[in-house]
C-alpha cells in the first residue's frame, strides 16, 4: 500500500494534515462517505479544528486506505471490517466474513460439506435468474 505522501501532489512534507476535501480526491471517495465512515469505524478520529473542520493526519489516510481495501475491493461488511481492524487482522491477507465461514477449522482448509451446499445454493439462485 502507497504512504500517505505518495497520495498528495501538493508539495506539503508528508506528516502534514489533509483537509477532508484533499483526502477525497486523492483517495477517489466522496467527502460525505469518509464523514459515514468516521460514524462507523470508531478508530477513525480526523482532528477537529474551529467550525467543525476535519483535518486527517496520515496514520488516518493510512486507515482509509485499508477501510476502502477492506469494503470495497475484499467484500467485507462494515461490521467485519471494523472487526479485522480491531482484531488486527485487516492486512493484505485479511478474508471478508463470507470466505471464513467456509472454512473448516483446519487451518483454511476448505469444508468440503458447506462448500458443497453454498455451490448448490449457488446454482439455485442461478437458474432463478434465468
Amino acid at each position: 500500500m502507497s504512504g500517505a505522501g505518495d497520495l498528495f501532489d501538493d508539495d506539503k512534507d508528508n506528516a502534514a494534515f489533509r483537509t477532508i476535501g484533499a483526502v477525497a480526491n486523492a483517495l477517489g471517495i466522496k467527502p460525505h462517505v469518509l464523514r459515514y465512515w468516521e460514524e462507523q469505524f470508531p478508530m477513525l478520529k480526523p482532528v477537529k479544528r474551529s467550525g467543525q473542520r476535519r483535518y486527517y493526519r496520515p496514520e488516518d489516510v493510512a486507515l482509509l486506505q485499508t477501510i476502502d481495501r477492506l469494503l470495497n475491493r475484499e467484500g467485507f461488511t462494515i461490521k467485519g471490517a471494523v472487526r479485522a481492524l480491531r482484531s488486527g487482522q485487516a492486512g493484505e491477507d485479511a478474508k471478508p466474513v463470507a470466505a471464513a465461514a467456509v472454512e473448516g477449522k483446519t487451518g483454511g482448509a476448505p469444508n468440503a460439506e458447506l462448500a458443497a451446499k453454498l455451490r448448490a445454493i449457488r446454482g439455485r439462485l442461478a437458474e432463478a435468474l434465468v
